[in-house]
Formats: structure tokens, sequence, C-alpha cells
């Protein structure tokens, strides 16, 4: 049974070509790579969901004590028979909550349709396939975004509970939201720029706090799916003027 519930807290930070080559050669003496990075990298895709009215990266914009969204997410480009991974995922109070269950795709695709739950198979989780229901039952919810980016990734020799991520690469698009169509997209940030995110269930270990300072990396605020939300305010803006002053 494909289970997967996480909680952890998860910091980010934004940085250039450089930066990232340098943290990275620092961290491989404390950390290790990830199983899927048998190749330089691996890709994810992701599709969100929201309302309509786009209720649900709205309220998260607002920085709210809670907030919670619903995404499906692949790794690579998935057959329509592929499994998939549907999740929602919630923030309280700075503590990241991830609950997802796995599903082939086309069960995934109907589930958040029809908001009926599909029949319970060994490769799914009971408890989470009822979550996801009970929140399809809150909102109305259709394919909002679709969103891929090229990772790295690294666990702590030490402790499991400490992952790094980068991403790069991170590409988007609002229209062809199906995940099986391919990972094309326009580019959310400039070329060269990385997203490393600290997921740790606890607080970090002495040794990373040292190697952030040291390389001068410094916390920022930071959402894939808030900054190409925010782009597509900022440009659906730009359009209104044109057309107001042509």
């Amino acid at each position: 049974m494909a289970i997967e519930v996480f909680n952890r807290y998860e910091s980010k930070y934004l940085m250039n070509e450089e930066a990232f080559r340098n943290i990275y050669s620092a961290l491989l003496d404390y950390m290790e790579k990830d199983e899927y990075n048998k190749n330089e990298f691996y890709s994810i895709s992701n599709l969100y969901f929201d309302t309509e009215h786009d209720s649900l990266i709205r309220a998260s914009m607002m920085k709210p004590k809670y907030k919670e969204k619903l995404r499906l997410r692949a790794y690579g480009v998935p057959d329509r028979d592929a499994k998939v991974y549907l999740e929602i995922k919630k923030k309280v109070n700075g503590l990241v909550n991830k609950r997802r269950t796995a599903l082939k795709l086309d069960e995934a695709y109907e589930f958040v349709r029809t908001g009926v739950a599909p029949e319970l198979q060994s490769y799914m989780n009971r408890q989470v396939v009822g979550e996801i229901g009970y929140f399809l039952r809150l909102y109305d919810l259709q394919p909002k975004l679709y969103l891929s980016y090229d990772r790295k990734a690294l666990f702590s020799k030490e402790s499991r509970d400490l992952r790094i991520t980068f991403d790069t690469n991170i590409r988007c698009r609002r229209y062809d939201l199906k995940l099986e169509m391919g990972d094309y997209g326009e580019q959310l940030l400039e070329e060269g720029q990385w997203l490393m995110e600290v997921k740790a269930e606890k607080t970090v270990p002495v040794w990373l706090s040292k190697l952030l300072s040291e390389h001068r990396l410094y916390r920022t605020s930071f959402s894939k799916y808030g900054t190409e939300y925010k782009k597509l305010l900022k440009n659906r803006m730009a359009e209104k003027e044109r057309v107001l002053y042509a």
C-alpha cells in the first residue's frame, strides 16, 4: 500500500547557479543523494486544483495561520495507466502536513471531477482517500495550473528526518491541463535560478545552520503556485491597461 504522511517544517532559499554549486558541494560531506537521483536530475510534474475563482490560492497568499491545497503529482510524464499521487498539503503555524495516496492517473482525474472515491485497491490508502473525498465536498475544484521542475535531492547521512531539495527549470502552463500531455511550459524563474528547500521534522542540525551562514543563504517566503498566480494577475492588469489606453 502506498501510504505517505509527512509532518515537517520547510525553509526556502532562492539562489543563483554559483551559489547552488557551492552549497551543494558542501552538503555532500553530510548528505547523500536521494534514490531518485540516479541521473543528474529527476522530473516532478504537478497539477494544482482550485475553485473557479481561485479561492484556495487567494487565501494562501494572505498568509493565514492555516492553509490547504490539493494537487496531483507524478514523477516524469505519466501514461494514462500510470501510478500518480493525489495529495492534500496543509500548513498550520509553519508546520507542513502532507497526506497522499497512490492512484492510477484516470482514477485521480475522475475522483476530482466527480467527488466519488474510486473502488479501493491495494495501492491506495483508505484514510487518505476519505480525507480527499471530504476536501472535494468542501470545494468545487477544477484543474487550474500545471507546474513541473527538475530536482536534485539529498538526505542526511545521520537521519532521514532531514531532506534538502534543489529545484530548477520550473515551468508552468494554464492550458493543456493534463499530466500526460508533457512537461512543457513557461519559465517561472530567471535562467540559472534555483530554489532550495530544507525539510526537517525537528530543528536543523548545527552543522547545517553554520553552512547556511557561511554561504550567506537566507530564508525567503516563496510558493511556486503563489508566484505563478502573482505573475498571472500582473499580466492581466497589464492587458487591461493596454486595452484601456489603446
